[in-house]
């Protein structure tokens, strides 16, 4: 969850913010429909009204949709942009949207539930051959040579400290990705498309693909380096590569199990792969290297899978055989599930609640905290 500071981040003049206010520029015509999917505090919903906008849907989940109502009512848009607060895959739309606008990736655009949210979005809340913004993302890879981001990452784990071995927790960092900000010149072999995304088709959230390389000038090996290219218009787009302008994504590092000193003529291929999970994304990197006489001089399967540590309690309760039973916190959130009935107040319940469980709720006040959590997550 970002805070304000945060959004007056990304809305601060720069290369992204003005492709996308170009973008919507280019988009919006008098009287046309616009959503926009993560409205924050409601920039590109008011910009989209002051381009002519006849009406505006702004969808956000979070709080920070208060300060964007104050935005429209501040300047004069309140009537035109109805604001909901809510994930957009549960909203439902009166009348279906010409103009879609988000930003809702990550570091990369395979970020929890976008590809999802967008294609969910295309099929039923815009008219068909809506503009989206943005159009398409392409992704990039490349081996990057990075020993200070390594070391950043590995020497807590390497060193002996205070007379104690902590290597046990170096597995965990270097199945990691972490955000990096390399220069064009780190890159040791030439960048190459890893996937190319098109929000118009879009309806698979799964990427994978193989990345091939030889060497052309030798160094040390760290890892991989990983952007994106994006159009959000006919001629309008930002990249984040390294070595343009600092955006507020970066690029993404993704570290080897040790560093590889790469010779010119070394061959490395790696297999990438990305899968949603739940509510996020499972990266995997296989790497493997070849000298000039096929011999492998590192070989690497890595995941972030890896880099979660896991107990082995919480593993077993995800076992399809194991017989769950209720714990008494699933027990006190089971009984206040069951008092939500569109009759009850949250205070009726919370003294309930206070009554059944007195161990647990000194006061029916604390049940209320609780009670108003559960409230805002599963209530109408």
């Amino acid at each position: 969850m970002y805070d304000i500071s945060d959004y007056g981040h990304m809305i601060a003049p720069g290369v992204r913010m003005k492709a996308y206010s170009d973008a919507l520029r280019q988009a919006v015509k008098p009287g046309v429909v616009v959503l926009e999917v993560g409205t924050g505090t409601g920039f590109f919903a008011a910009l989209a009204c002051k381009l002519g906008a006849r009406r505006v849907f702004a969808i956000e989940p979070d709080d920070v949709i208060e300060v964007a109502r104050e935005t429209a009512l501040a300047n004069g848009y309140a009537d035109r942009i109805e604001f909901i607060q809510d994930l957009s895959t549960r909203v439902t739309l009166p009348e279906r949207a010409d103009v879609m606008i988000s930003d809702i990736r990550g570091r990369l655009p395979l970020f929890q539930k976008h590809i999802p949210t967008i294609a969910d979005a295309r099929r039923r809340l815009l008219t068909p051959g809506a503009v989206l913004i943005p159009q398409s993302d392409v992704i990039w890879a490349a081996v990057v040579e990075a020993s200070k981001e390594y070391n950043r990452l590995v020497a807590p784990w390497d060193e002996i400290g205070h007379g104690l071995y902590l290597s046990a927790s170096r597995r965990f960092v270097v199945n990691s990705s972490r955000k990096g900000k390399t220069t064009r010149e780190q890159l040791l072999v030439e960048p190459q498309c890893w996937a190319r995304l098109d929000y118009a088709t879009i309806e698979e959230p799964d990427v994978s693909g193989m990345l091939s390389w030889t060497v052309e000038r030798a160094g040390i090996g760290h890892g991989l380096d990983i952007w994106f290219d994006a159009t959000l218009a006919e001629g309008i787009g930002f990249s984040n590569a390294p070595g343009e302008d600092e955006l507020i994504y970066g690029t993404v590092f993704f570290p080897w199990l040790e560093p590889v000193s790469l010779d010119i003529g070394d061959r490395i291929s790696v297999v990438l792969s990305a899968d949603l999970v739940g509510e996020d994304y499972v990266w995997r990197w296989d790497t493997r290297v070849l000298d000039l006489k096929d011999r492998v001089k590192a070989e690497f399967k890595q995941s972030t899978l890896y880099g979660v540590p896991l107990s082995r309690g919480r593993l077993r309760k995800r076992a399809d055989n194991y017989i769950p039973a209720l714990s008494d916190s699933g027990a006190i959130d089971g009984f206040i599930l069951s008092l939500m009935n569109g009759h009850t107040s949250q205070g009726d319940i919370a003294r309930r609640v206070a009554e059944r469980f007195p161990a647990r709720f000194a006061r029916w006040q604390d049940a209320l905290t609780r009670v108003g959590e559960l409230s805002q997550e599963y209530s109408k």
